[in-house]
C-alpha cells in the first residue's frame, strides 16, 4: 500500500545526522496541521478555567490615609518639651498598642467585619485575618530640593500610612478612619500622661525636700537656743515660734483655695507637724562638750544649705515639667497631623485582572505547546528521509513526485475558501465588538491625554 511521505531533506550525504529541519517553518507547519487538536484541547481548558478563576475572584479594596509626625509649634529654646522620645519609637509603641488583640475585636464587632467568614473562625483567627488586613507603613517623602539642611537631617519629616483591605470599598474606609482615630487619641493620651506623671513626680520631690528643709529648720533652731544664740535660719531671723505661725496662717490662706488634698495644702500641713514635734521637745542645756554641739551644729547647716540647693533645682525642674504638660494639654508640642483623609477606593488592589488573565493566556499557550511538543519527539513515525534512512540504507531508496488528485484539488480550494471566510467573519466581529463596547475615539484619545490609562 502506498502512502504519501513529504521528505524534507535529500539523500545526499550524511543524512542521518541532519537537522536542518528544525530551523524550516514547514517542519512546525506540518506539526500544527497533525497535532492542532492536542494544543486546542489544553488550551481551550486552561484558557476557559483561569478566565473564570480570574472573573469571580472577589475585589479587595484599600482605603489609606497618611499622618504627619508635625513638630513642635513653640521654639525649643522658650519651652522645652517633656517628651523627648523618638518620632519613630512612639509611632511602634502607638501602633501596637493599637493592634492589641481587644482593639481588633472591637473593631471587627462595631463594623460587622467577614460576616461570612467568622462562623467558620475562632478568635484568634479573626485578630490574624484583622492584621493581615490592616496596613501601617512609613512614606518616604520626596524631595524637590538636592540638599538638605542640617535642621531637615536631625529631624526628618516623617509620614506614615493607616490604610484597611477590605471586600467592601466604603467598609474599608470606616475602617481607616477608625483606625487613625485611635492613633491620634493614643498619641494625645500617651503624650499627656507622660508629661503628668513626670509633674507629679517633680512635685512629689518637691514637697519631700520641703518637708526636710522645715524639719532641718527647727533642729538648727532649737540647737540654737539651746547654745544662747540667736535662732537665725536659712529662711530669716525668725523664732521657731514665729516660723510655725507663719507656716499656720499660710495654710489657713491656701485653705480657701485649694481642698484638703491638694500638695500645697498637704506641704504645709507635714512643715506645721515637723515644727510642732520639735517644738514640743524638751530644750535641752548645754551640758555636753560644747565643741560637739557646734560640730552637730555646723553639719546640720552644711547639710540644710545642700538641701536647699536640691529644691531650688527640683523647683527649677518642676516648673519646667508644668509648662511641658501645658504645652502638651494646649497640643503645641510634636504631635500627629492628618494630611490625608481615608476614602473610598474607587479601583480594587487585587486581583489585577488583565495581568491575570494575560498570564492565564501565556499558561494555556505554554500548556498546549508543550503538549504538542511531547507527543511529536515520543511519535516514532517515519516522516523524514533522515527517519527513512536510519533503518533502510539510503542507496535503495528512490524518490517519486507525488501527483495530486482532482478530489485533493478541490479540497484544497475549499479550505481557502473557508479560511477566507472564517478571516472575514472574525474581522467583522471584532469592528462590531468595538463599535457595540468600547468608547467613542474621541473620548479614548481625550483620556489619553490626560492620563487616565497610565
Amino acid at each position: 500500500m502506498l502512502q504519501k511521505i513529504d521528505f524534507e531533506d535529500s539523500f545526499d550525504g550524511q543524512v542521518e545526522q541532519d537537522r536542518s529541519h528544525l530551523l524550516r517553518p514547514s517542519y512546525y507547519l506540518d506539526i500544527i496541521k497533525r497535532r492542532w487538536p492536542f494544543f486546542v484541547l489544553p488550551f481551550i481548558l486552561i484558557a476557559v478555567a483561569g478566565t473564570a478563576a480570574v472573573l469571580i475572584w472577589p475585589p479587595t479594596y484599600l482605603s489609606e490615609g497618611k499622618i504627619l509626625v508635625q513638630s513642635q509649634q513653640i521654639p525649643t529654646e522658650l519651652v522645652r518639651p517633656t517628651v523627648t522620645s523618638a518620632a519613630q519609637e512612639r509611632i511602634q509603641v502607638i501602633q501596637q498598642r493599637t493592634m492589641t488583640r481587644d482593639n481588633l475585636i472591637a473593631i471587627a464587632d462595631k463594623f460587622q467585619l467577614f460576616p461570612e467568614k467568622r462562623t467558620l473562625m475562632s478568635v484568634t483567627e479573626l485578630v490574624e485575618l484583622m492584621k493581615k488586613s490592616t496596613k501601617i507603613s512609613p512614606v518616604d517623602p520626596i524631595l524637590d530640593f538636592k540638599q538638605r539642611t542640617r535642621a531637615a537631617l536631625e529631624n526628618p519629616t516623617i509620614v506614615f500610612s493607616v490604610g484597611f483591605e477590605y471586600g467592601d470599598p466604603a467598609v474599608a474606609a470606616r475602617v481607616a478612619n477608625e483606625l487613625m482615630t485611635r492613633i491620634l487619641n493614643e498619641d494625645l493620651r500617651d503624650r499627656t500622661s507622660r508629661a503628668t506623671d513626670t509633674s507629679r513626680f517633680l512635685s512629689r520631690e518637691v514637697q519631700r525636700l520641703q518637708t526636710e528643709n522645715a524639719a532641718l529648720d527647727a533642729k538648727i533652731a532649737q540647737l540654737r537656743i539651746a547654745q544662747g544664740k540667736p535662732a537665725t535660719t536659712s529662711s530669716g531671723p525668725d523664732q521657731p515660734t514665729s516660723t510655725l505661725a507663719q507656716l499656720k496662717a499660710e495654710l489657713i490662706q491656701k485653705s480657701a483655695l485649694y481642698s484638703d488634698k491638694h500638695p500645697t495644702i498637704q506641704s504645709l500641713k507635714r512643715q506645721i507637724q515637723a515644727m510642732e514635734s520639735v517644738a514640743q521637745a524638751p530644750a535641752q542645756t548645754s551640758t555636753g562638750n560644747d565643741a560637739a554641739a557646734a560640730a552637730s551644729l555646723d553639719a546640720l547647716v552644711a547639710q540644710q544649705e545642700s538641701l536647699q540647693k536640691n529644691l531650688e533645682t527640683a523647683t527649677a525642674k518642676l516648673m519646667a515639667a508644668r509648662l511641658g504638660e501645658n504645652l502638651e494639654k494646649d497640643q503645641q508640642s510634636e504631635k500627629l497631623e492628618v494630611i490625608e483623609q481615608p476614602t473610598a477606593p474607587q479601583e480594587p488592589i487585587k486581583p489585577h485582572r488583565p495581568k491575570l488573565l494575560a498570564l492565564t493566556m501565556a499558561l494555556a499557550f505554554a500548556a498546549g505547546v508543550g503538549l504538542t511538543f511531547v507527543l511529536e519527539l515520543t511519535d516514532k513515525a517515519i516522516r523524514r528521509s533522515s527517519d527513512l534512512s536510519a533503518i533502510v540504507d539510503n542507496r535503495l531508496i528512490v524518490p517519486v513526485p507525488y501527483i495530486a488528485t482532482k478530489a485533493e484539488l478541490r479540497r484544497q480550494k475549499v479550505r481557502g475558501i473557508a479560511a477566507v471566510v472564517v478571516v472575514v467573519l472574525v474581522v467583522v466581529a471584532l469592528l462590531g465588538g468595538a463599535y457595540f463596547f468600547m468608547p467613542p475615539l474621541d473620548l479614548m484619545l481625550a483620556k489619553a491625554r490626560a492620563g487616565l490609562f497610565r
